[in-house]
């Protein structure tokens, strides 16, 4: 037999030697952690079909965004279920609505803790979708007006970024002319730039609240199968001044994440969606997998596609495992 010049796996003997030539690296700092944020005083609901996750009451939130800061993550999202919904979604501007109040609780009682805020209208309207509807049609251009009225409010509680992720065409344009105008030209903005039409929302709409009542949202959202069509999206949303990319969701989209980061030299993130945990944590609780290593796995291998971001509801405890392996 010939004799062997060639062998890879001396570099994956040891532990120590594979973490020397680890060419991926998950760090805290890539971290983003979804909150929901309700009405109430004491309230912490586990979400039925996400175990471990919760909606909070603002108390209750400044409770968990204070662990989250402890833990290292540098950042959270925020999503709102207000006390009352109408077809205007007019509580998702209103100056007092449960954003903004959850928004000034944060600043003033973790500081340092990067805030930002989803701008959408599905969890305010009575109908569900992401703008105003007539005779059973979602309306681009008026919706407009509200998402920028919207992003506007965020920015005045002290959201550091605004996250648009209604999928209207101009809506990045729309915002970042109403935030400039209003004085918050050093507010960023981070679009879902590529937010598919996907069956992995399940769970969320059940934290949120925000299942469409009638129809679904295609009409406005990607079809899973276009690739071509999400690298126009993301032009479209550069041009009108989008400062960070969002791919949503994750992992059936690795190839997304990958043709954006090589096509646009602009920080990109990615989310690892209500349905990719659940799926994850039922699968874990029947001890068919190994629960810690597939989320550790799945979260290197959106890395690995080209996210610099990851938004995932299993960051906490990611956080708590990257600690204990330092």
């Amino acid at each position: 037999m010939r004799e062997l010049i060639h062998r890879p796996r001396r570099l994956r003997r040891t532990p120590e030697l594979r973490r020397l030539v680890q060419e991926t690296q998950l760090s805290v700092d890539d971290l983003i952690y979804p909150l929901f944020v309700c009405p109430g005083e004491g309230v912490r609901q586990e979400v039925a079909s996400m175990p471990g996750v919760y909606t909070l009451s603002i108390d209750q939130l400044v409770e968990e965004a204070q662990e989250v800061k402890r833990l290292g993550i540098p950042a959270v999202i925020l999503f709102g279920i207000p006390e009352r919904k109408d077809e205007m979604g007019s509580e998702a501007y209103a100056e007092d609505g449960i954003i903004q109040r959850a928004i000034r609780a944060l600043k003033r009682e973790v500081p340092g803790l990067l805030v930002i805020a989803d701008t959408c209208l599905c969890e305010y309207t009575s109908h569900g979708h992401c703008g105003l509807v007539h005779d059973g049609e979602v309306l681009n251009d008026p919706t407009l007006e509200l998402l920028a009225r919207t992003a506007v409010s965020q920015a005045r509680a002290g959201a550091d970024i605004i996250a648009p992720s209604n999928m209207m065409d101009g809506f990045v344009a729309a915002i970042r002319s109403a935030l400039d105008a209003a004085g918050f030209t050093h507010i960023p903005i981070m679009s879902y730039a590529v937010k598919y039409a996907s069956a992995f929302y399940g769970p969320f709409r059940e934290a949120a609240q925000s299942a469409p009542q009638f129809g679904d949202r295609r009409g406005y959202q990607m079809d899973p199968p276009n690739a071509r069509e999400a690298l126009r999206e993301v032009e479209l949303d550069i041009e009108q001044g989008a400062d960070i990319l969002m791919v949503k969701p994750a992992l059936p989209y690795l190839d997304i994440i990958r043709l954006v980061r090589e096509h646009f030299p602009v920080p990109v993130a990615a989310y690892q969606v209500s349905g990719e945990y659940a799926m994850i944590k039922a699968a874990a609780r029947l001890g068919w997998i190994e629960e810690e290593r597939v989320v550790l796995e799945t979260l290197i291998g959106i890395k690995r596609a080209g996210a610099d971001m990851i938004l995932t509801y299993f960051a906490k405890d990611v956080a708590r495992r990257l600690q204990s392996d330092r």
